[in-house]
């Protein structure tokens, strides 16, 4: 079944994690680009009409721009990634879609909370903590990776691979108050 996902590409993660997501995700041969995801599964992209683009539109304008930055590794339990400071924006932008959507639940209502993510390796315990412990020395050696979040991209799956499907700009960060 086909399905869409709201995700925020990150290419200032791929000098550093890369190699090491061609060779421990899968979902890189599908064409899924460095990313964080904000909600999946959404729903069929047969499904997408301009009133749901428009709602999701409306949803996501809720959080302006913002930069943030990897500078940690995290692990579940088959899984290594690097987590974003802060957070939070990422959290408040999936909360506001599934308030828009809400028969839509972050993976499927699998896990409890949102913890956001950029995956480097998944599936397998033993190559999660190889790619842990690659990505803990890049990150010593490299310091941590610094991106804007200005876009969230809907992606779609229809044709087995991932594509891009509608992007989302985000409103401009408000100007910092001047004494």
């Amino acid at each position: 079944m086909a399905i869409c996902a709201f995700v925020v590409k990150v290419p200032a993660a791929e000098p550093l994690a890369a190699d090491l997501r061609r060779r421990y995700d899968a979902t890189v041969a599908l064409g899924v680009p460095a990313h964080i995801t904000v909600l999946v599964p959404f729903m069929d992209p047969a499904r997408v009409t301009p009133d749901v683009l428009a709602r999701a539109q409306q949803a996501l304008a809720r959080t302006p721009s913002f930069a943030f930055s990897l500078a940690r590794v995290g692990r579940f339990p088959e899984t290594a990634y690097l987590a974003p400071e802060p957070a939070a924006p990422f959290i408040a932008m999936t909360l506001a879609l599934v308030g828009a959507f809400p028969g839509f639940l972050p993976y499927g209502g699998e896990h409890e909370g949102v913890i956001p993510h950029l995956s480097v390796a998944h599936g397998d315990a033993r190559h999660a903590e190889e790619a842990a412990a690659e990505l803990q020395a890049r990150l010593a050696a490299s310091g941590p990776v610094h991106a804007r979040c200005t876009e969230v991209t809907l992606l779609e799956n229809s044709s087995g691979r991932w594509q891009d499907m509608h992007v989302f700009r985000l409103p401009p960060a408000p100007a910092p108050a001047t004494p």
